[in-house]
């Protein structure tokens, strides 16, 4: 299936997607920060991103910027507490594929994600 790289500063989020996804049989890959985040992609050079929006150091939105310039074509989810529409926008306007609120959906996630992978 797809190379997907979870990003997100809670372990137990982490620990969530990467279960989820890896059941779907997903090859999944964790960073817990930001620049870990940009080391691992470059490393794994995954399909799918999920990102955290609110990390410590490094942000989710500068993440993204940052991968989006190591590879414009790779689809980035964010995954977040934030319901800021206005930020939603931004993260859209940025890159990102689409933008989920916490506590995360799985079912609505895997059908983001599967209708993305499959264009």
């Amino acid at each position: 299936m797809a190379k997907i790289l979870v990003v997100d500063d809670e372990v137990e989020a982490c620990n969530v997607l990467e279960e989820f996804l890896s059941s779907k049989g997903h090859d999944v890959h964790i960073a817990l920060d930001g620049p870990s985040a940009l080391s691992k992609f470059q490393e794994v050079k995954p399909q799918l991103v999920f990102l955290d929006m609110i990390m410590p150091g490094i942000g989710g939105l500068d993440v993204l910027k940052e991968i989006k310039k190591i590879d414009p074509g790779v689809t980035v989810i964010m995954v977040t507490v934030v319901t800021d529409h206005e930020q939603a926008k931004e993260t859209i306007e940025s890159g990102a594929y689409d933008y989920i609120t916490k506590p995360v959906d799985l079912n609505y996630l895997e059908n983001v994600m599967m209708v993305k992978l499959m264009e």
